[in-house]
């Protein structure tokens, strides 16, 4: 069993940053990918950025420009650095962690809330 527990989150105004952490109980180097995610109230949870085993990224449109999703292996922990945040980047945050053996296995974190004030 993985844990993957989040923080960094926060009350911050619209146009400030904050950084967030999911730091694993295990190497992470062996995850195919993490994610992080994130759920607004009565709202889907949806990709916000994804970081490869390879180290390669991806953003969600919405936040392309302002987010950066990073890795630690040595620290078993992966960052969402987020700037310019916008109220409609409040959310719960959420980490998830791939992993493909003999059967695919989803792990994902307790979530941290983002709250961005206008």
């Amino acid at each position: 069993q993985v844990q993957l527990v989040e923080s960094g989150g926060g009350l911050v105004q619209a146009g400030g940053s904050l950084r967030l952490s999911c730091a694993a109980s295990r190497s992470i180097s062996s995850f195919v990918a993490m994610n992080w995610y994130r759920q607004a109230p009565g709202k889907q949870r949806d990709l916000v950025a994804t970081i490869t085993s390879g180290s390669r990224t991806n953003y969600a449109d919405s936040v392309k420009g302002r987010f950066i999703i990073s890795r630690d292996n040595a620290k078993n922990t992966v960052y969402l650095q987020m700037n310019s945040l916008k109220p409609e980047d409040t959310a719960v945050y959420y980490c998830h962690a791939r992993l493909v053996g003999l059967r695919e296995y989803n792990y994902w974190g307790q979530g941290t809330q983002v709250t961005v004030s206008s």
